[in-house]
């Protein structure tokens, strides 16, 4: 698999990314170690986690645990951590669990981090991430009810600011070698990428939003913005959740599904989603592509993407993956995809 620069950073990565937030939940250590094995053998060099993982459920017990999953692994394969570009995320305000919910703050930070590295068992990070920003986002289905009327421009300024200082901190330390956002909107990327210009070598290398057929906010102004300033995106959740296989068609829930865990899939389940689903299953069938295939190939070929994270509870789903890597989508197969999206938009 062919690397390519993501954004304005060093890093090289592969146009897919194994996500990795069913590990230490429903994937085990064991079969974790494989997937990364397999990845990695598939020509797939990078990995995202977050100090928040795994997340299906999301549980304060658990937090944390894939990161030493993954730690686990670069411990037995020490040789291979160089091949690796390693993403992880800092959690923002709200979650009670981690630091009593505060917003991202210096101090903060340095003990996400920290702690990060320690489970990870590295020295640093490839891509470190903010999961959310703290002023709120309308990412998670808030989109209904996101107002940023709230907002005072004088003190988010200063947040972000401040927020940029920490991390370019860290990278003098050699904590960590490049910086992204995630969950973020278009006029907040902006933000930042004033806020870092002071510093050298020190670009916003990518934000990390969901997308995928069933949720296509990205196609507008963010996708202008990755364009003219050379922030590409990361695809977060290309399968819906899983709702994209199929696999929860005429009200089933699979056995250890996302569905079997999380009711609606945090709202991506619905009477809209699962038209919308029938339509996309009957457009790979038409064209003998498997659905998994269509849904992260035409991730993959938007001009905004970095790389597409997918994640898979089992090594079997690893496997169906690994199998559509080379899929590229003919025109008339993108046209079928894009009337199906003007017919149900917005499906969750």
């Amino acid at each position: 698999m062919e690397l390519k620069k993501l954004g304005n950073s060093e890093l090289k990565v592969s146009d897919y990314c194994l996500g990795t937030m069913t590990f230490g939940e429903q994937t085990n250590e064991i079969d974790s170690h494989i997937q990364m094995d397999k990845a990695l053998e598939a020509g797939i060099n990078f990995f995202d986690t977050a100090e928040l993982y795994p997340t299906v459920p999301l549980r304060a017990e658990t937090a944390g645990d894939t990161e030493r999953v993954i730690g686990s692994w670069i411990k037995k394969t020490k040789s291979r951590r160089s091949k690796v570009i390693l993403a992880s995320k800092v959690v923002g305000k709200g979650y009670q669990a981690i630091r009593k919910g505060d917003p991202i703050n210096p101090k903060g930070m340095r003990e996400a981090l920290n702690k990060s590295l320690q489970r990870l068992s590295t020295d640093y990070i490839d891509l470190y991430q903010l999961h959310w920003p703290n002023r709120g986002s309308y990412h998670f289905r808030k989109i209904w009810e996101y107002d940023p009327s709230d907002q005072i421009k004088k003190e988010v300024l200063s947040d972000i600011e401040i927020i940029v200082e920490t991390l370019y901190q860290f990278k003098k330390e050699g904590k960590i070698r490049a910086i992204g956002l995630s969950n973020e909107t278009c006029w907040g990327t902006l933000k930042f990428v004033d806020a870092v210009e002071k510093y050298k070598n020190f670009p916003i290398a990518s934000i990390q939003n969901e997308y995928s057929l069933l949720c296509r906010l990205y196609d507008s102004d963010m996708s202008e913005l990755s364009h003219n300033e050379n922030i590409p995106l990361l695809a977060y959740s290309p399968l819906a959740g899983g709702v994209l296989t199929g696999k929860y068609l005429n009200k089933s829930t699979p056995e250890n599904s996302r569905l079997s865990r999380i009711p609606t899939v945090f709202g991506r389940v619905n009477p809209r989603s699962e038209e919308a689903v029938s339509e996309y299953i009957n457009l790979a069938k038409r064209h003998s592509i498997h659905p998994v295939h269509l849904a992260l190939a035409f991730c993959r070929q938007r001009p905004f993407m970095g790389s597409v994270i997918f994640g898979a509870t089992t090594n079997d789903q690893l496997d169906i993956v690994l199998r559509g890597l080379d899929l590229k989508l003919s025109e008339e197969v993108i046209t079928e995809i894009n009337a199906i999206n003007k017919a149900w938009p917005m499906t969750f």
